[in-house]
C-alpha cells in the first residue's frame, strides 16, 4: 500500500517568502509509492500530492529520471499542491522504484501515453491536466504531444528539448562533455550516500576531461561508465550508422500536433537554448498560444537563480489555462537583457538594425573591410593538445558567462577586438559570423566566439558559434557562415567587441582528430591549419536599442 505523509505548510510559506510567490492556500498530503501500469507489464511508480481542498484547481503530471525527493519534490510538487492542484510526480521507466530499463527518451511517448490512460480512471482526477518541467521532463511533454490527449490543457516546458539527435550531433560534432557526463551522473545518481554523489558532481568535471582527452573515445568513456549507461555506444556513434535509434529520440512532431497553450523557459547559456527558440517560432507560427521567458541563465540555473520568475510564471499560466481563472496579462516574450534588465517584446526575435564589423589583421575588428593585400592570419588546431573548453552552453557547473581572457593568449586562437565602444551596444538575436575560410586539412572544425572585453581588458563569453566542416569544402578559401548562439545583451560603453576563431572546443565539442576516423573508435591524429582571409571575413550584429522595442 502507498505510504501517505503530510507536506508543511510552515515549509510551503517559507518557500513562497523565498521566492516571492503568493502564499499556500491548502495544506498537502502526499500518498507515495503508486503504481502504473504500462502496456507491456512494467509498472511505474509515482507520488501524489493531494491539496486539502473540496475544490481543486486541476491536476499537474510530471514525469522525471531523477527522483521523487528534493529539489524536484519541492520545485514540481508541494508548492503546486499547496495552491490547489492535485500533481502525479513519476519516476519514468527504470528511475528509482520503476520497473524496466532506463534507456534515455526512448519509451516516453508509450509510457506517457500509458500514464494518462490510468490518470483517467483515478476517483481523484479533475479531468483535466497540465504538464510541466525542465530538461528531461520537458522532453516527456514533447513526448506526450506526440499524441496529445484531450484532457491536456496546458504544457509549461523548460529548457526542454524535442530533438535529442540535434541536442547530441547537430553540428556534426558529439558534444561529449554534456552527455558523457549526464551519462555518468545519472549512472551513479541512486547509489547511497548524499556526501558521496556531492563529492562526485564536485569532481566530475575533471573526470570528464580525462576521459574525453582519451583515444578511442567509445572505450575511454566505457571504461569511466563502467557497466553504466548502456546507451552509451549508442550515442557516441554517428546517427547515420544507426538512424532507426536516432529516430525513436526526436518527437518534433509534437510541434505539428498540439493545440493547447505551450509556456517556453529558456536560458541565454543554456545548451538547448536553440530548440527552446525554435519551439516558440513553430507554435506561434502555427497560431498555438504560445509565450517565452529567457533569462540570463545556464541549463542548472534555471532551478536556482531562475526558480523564482519560473515558478511566478509558471502559476500564473497554470491559474489562467488549467484553473480558468482570471490573470493579470503578460507579454508573450520575456526576456532579460544580460547587464541591462528585463525587457517585455511582442515577439522574438525583435525588429533591429545590421551592424557589420570586419575582421582585420593584427588582431582588429573595424567597421570597414581590409583590403585586397591583406595577409591572411593563421592558426593550427593540434587534436594532441585542442584549444579548451571556456564557459558557453554547457551542462556543466563550469558553463556560462566566465572570464575567457586566456583563449586570446593561445597560439591556437585568432582573436579580432574592436576600438572602445562610444555607448551601449544592444544586440538583440542571432549573430551571424562569415570567414573566407580554408584549412590544410579536410578533416577539420571551426569554433567562433562574441566576447566582450571591459575597461580593464578582461573578456567574457557572449555567443559562440561551431561547424564540422564537410570533406572537401576546405581546400581552398570558401565563405563559412555560422549563425553564433541568440542573445540579448549589453555591451557597455567603453567595452571592445571580441571575436575569437579557433579549430574546436574541447570537451564541449569532441575534438576533431583531423584523420577522418570515427569518433569512437579513432585513435590516429593529424593537425589543422586554417587560414582566415580579411577582405570577406565579417561579424554582423543584430542591434537594437536600450528598450529592445
Amino acid at each position: 500500500m502507498p505510504s501517505r505523509t503530510t507536506a508543511s505548510r510552515f515549509a510551503s510559506k517559507s518557500l513562497a517568502r523565498l521566492l516571492t510567490v503568493p502564499p499556500p492556500t491548502s495544506d498537502v498530503t502526499v500518498e507515495r509509492g503508486l503504481r502504473v501500469p504500462m502496456r507491456d507489464g512494467v509498472e511505474l511508480v509515482a507520488d501524489h500530492f493531494v491539496p486539502d481542498t473540496p475544490s481543486p484547481a486541476g491536476t499537474i503530471l510530471v514525469r522525471a529520471p531523477y527522483g521523487r525527493r528534493f529539489p524536484f519534490s519541492a520545485l514540481y510538487g508541494s508548492v503546486y499542491a499547496a495552491r490547489g492542484y492535485h500533481v502525479v510526480f513519476q519516476s519514468v521507466r527504470g528511475t528509482f522504484g520503476s520497473g524496466g530499463d532506463f534507456m534515455p527518451m526512448v519509451h516516453e511517448v508509450e509510457d506517457g501515453a500509458d500514464t494518462v490512460a490510468w490518470l483517467r480512471d483515478q476517483p481523484w482526477f479533475t479531468g483535466s491536466f497540465a504538464t510541466m518541467g525542465l530538461s528531461y521532463l520537458g522532453f516527456t511533454q514533447w513526448a506526450l504531444m506526440m499524441d496529445p490527449p484531450p484532457e491536456l490543457k496546458a504544457a509549461i516546458v523548460c529548457v526542454g528539448p524535442h530533438d535529442f539527435s540535434t541536442a547530441t550531433w547537430g553540428t556534426g560534432a558529439f558534444t561529449v562533455n554534456d552527455f558523457l557526463g549526464w551519462s555518468d551522473m545519472v549512472s551513479h545518481q541512486e547509489e547511497p550516500g548524499r556526501a558521496k554523489m556531492l563529492l562526485r558532481q564536485a569532481r566530475s568535471n575533471a573526470v570528464i576531461r580525462r576521459a574525453a582527452d582519451e583515444a578511442p573515445l567509445g572505450a575511454s568513456g566505457r571504461t569511466l561508465l563502467a557497466t553504466g549507461a548502456p546507451w552509451w555506444e549508442s550515442w557516441i556513434a554517428e546517427p547515420e550508422r544507426d538512424p532507426v535509434f536516432w529516430d525513436r529520440v526526436r518527437v518534433g512532431a509534437a510541434l505539428d500536433r498540439v493545440e493547447v497553450p505551450v509556456l517556453l523557459i529558456g536560458g541565454w547559456q543554456d545548451l538547448f537554448l536553440e530548440q527552446t527558440l525554435q519551439q516558440y517560432a513553430h507554435l506561434r507560427d502555427r497560431g498555438v498560444p504560445t509565450a517565452l521567458t529567457v533569462g540570463s541563465w545556464t541549463h542548472s540555473q534555471v532551478m536556482t537563480k531562475g526558480a523564482p520568475t519560473v515558478l511566478r510564471e509558471s502559476l500564473q499560466w497554470l491559474d489562467e489555462h488549467l484553473a480558468g481563472r482570471t490573470v493579470p496579462p503578460r507579454a508573450r516574450v520575456r526576456v532579460d537583457v544580460h547587464r541591462s534588465g528585463w525587457r517585455e517584446l511582442p515577439d522574438w526575435p525583435p525588429a533591429t538594425a545590421e551592424h557589420t564589423l570586419y575582421l582585420q589583421p593584427a588582431h582588429r575588428l573595424s567597421d570597414v573591410p581590409a583590403g585586397a593585400d591583406a595577409p591572411a592570419t593563421r592558426f593550427t588546431f593540434d587534436p594532441a593538445d585542442p584549444t579548451p573548453t571556456v564557459g558557453g552552453r554547457l551542462l556543466s557547473p563550469q558553463g556560462g558567462y566566465r572570464d575567457d581572457s586566456s583563449l586570446a593568449l593561445r597560439g591556437d586562437v585568432a582573436d579580432f577586438t574592436g576600438e572602445p565602444l562610444p555607448e551601449d551596444l544592444y544586440v538583440l538575436g542571432t549573430p551571424v559570423v562569415e570567414l573566407e575560410h580554408g584549412s590544410d586539412n579536410p578533416h577539420c572544425d571551426v569554433f567562433v566566439r562574441l566576447s566582450e572585453v571591459d575597461r580593464n581588458g578582461v573578456s567574457h563569453n557572449v555567443s559562440d558559434g561551431f561547424r564540422r566542416l564537410a570533406p572537401g569544402t576546405t581546400d581552398s578559401p570558401k565563405i563559412v557562415r555560422l549563425e553564433l548562439d541568440a542573445i540579448a545583451h549589453r555591451f557597455s560603453a567603453g567595452s571592445r567587441v571580441r571575436v575569437l576563431v579557433a579549430g574546436g572546443s574541447h570537451p564541449r565539442f569532441v575534438r576533431n582528430l583531423g584523420t577522418g576516423e570515427p569518433v569512437d573508435t579513432g585513435t590516429r591524429m593529424q593537425p589543422a591549419t586554417h587560414e582566415i582571409h580579411h577582405g570577406k571575413s565579417k561579424v554582423v550584429l543584430p542591434v537594437g536599442n536600450s528598450s529592445t522595442d
